[in-house]
């Protein structure tokens, strides 16, 4: 435990409780009210923040899809947002769960979907989760190596159709259903338990790989074309396998590895954060921009995109 928590690669993470302690006593009915309350306070945050960035309101939002692995609740996140919000109770909204760490993407595919079918209209996609509220506490390295990665977090994305932002080119998904075991919730006693196999990087190399050729080989690109890269931080091991991969470069990685240092793995809405920062260091105009995630499924999902 002292080795796996001492790692460098992770500084700082946040999480959603009011003190460490409730984690040893915390039981299944508090955890799914804790889930409840913090998945729809941090994600209203993140959208009114994207929107307030965006020069928008509540009022201009047609459409919502929301994703999460953290919890279940019904009815979804979604409606609690539409009430805490203000949103029109006439929109379209969608509640995804399942994906894992590599959800914002799959959820992104929905959303432009969406945006497709209202072309003038303001669509969110928005992820959110409360890995806290499956943490256990047991002798147990998978549990183990979970308490050291993961923490909590928010992000959220405004679609349109006007000249800022970045042009949406294409997307992929790619599956290996028989390597699901090697990393997925299980269930016991009611609670969720992270499961986590050993050659996990070695498996995520490939299909990582596989997607982001699947994106590429069309458009005749290759890697180096490529100049940013908005990669899932899926651990220090998982990194380097990637980038021994597909031939990834130091200063590609550089964001995926300051926000893994900062803020650990959020799983799915981690890779919006590596975006930002990506943003935030400057990306030009015409410049292409990657977004690889991953996680259960097995699966690896990828949207490239060009700034306008």
């Amino acid at each position: 435990m002292q080795k796996i928590f001492a790692h460098p690669s992770i500084v700082h993470r946040y999480f959603a409780f009011d003190c460490p302690e409730s984690l040893f006593d915390e039981n299944q009915d508090s955890r799914i009210k804790r889930f409840t309350n913090w998945s729809v306070e941090l994600s209203s945050q993140a959208i009114l923040g994207a929107l307030t960035q965006a020069g928008l309101t509540v009022n201009d939002v047609g459409g919502m899809v929301i994703n999460t692995c953290t919890g279940y609740i019904c009815p979804g996140i979604s409606t609690y947002l539409i009430e805490k919000l203000g949103l029109s109770r006439k929109i379209g909204v969608y509640d995804l769960v399942g994906s894992g760490c590599g959800g914002a993407i799959p959820n992104l595919q929905i959303s432009e979907a969406l945006l497709d079918r209202n072309r003038d209209g303001v669509i969110i996609s928005a992820s959110v989760e409360i890995c806290s509220a499956t943490f256990q506490m047991e002798d147990d390295i998978n549990l183990i190596i979970s308490n050291a990665l993961f923490g909590d977090g928010a992000a959220a994305s405004v679609l349109w159709n006007r000249p800022e932002g970045f042009e949406m080119i294409s997307s992929a998904s790619m599956y290996a259903p028989e390597d699901r075991e090697a990393i997925r919730y299980i269930h016991k006693n009611g609670r969720l338990y992270n499961q986590l196999a050993t050659n996990l990087p070695r498996l995520v190399r490939k299909v990582v790989a596989q997607v982001v050729n699947e994106i590429l080989k069309p458009l005749s690109l290759e890697v180096k074309d490529i100049k940013h890269w908005a990669l899932h931080t899926g651990g220090e091991k998982i990194i380097n396998n990637i980038k021994e991969e597909i031939g990834l470069s130091e200063t590609q990685l550089q964001a995926t590895r300051d926000i893994l240092a900062r803020y650990g793995n959020m799983s799915s809405p981690t890779i919006w954060f590596v975006l930002r920062d990506l943003m935030d260091r400057g990306i030009k105009k015409g410049d292409w921009c990657m977004m690889v995630a991953f996680g259960a499924g097995l699966s690896s999902h990828a949207y490239l995109l060009r700034k306008k």
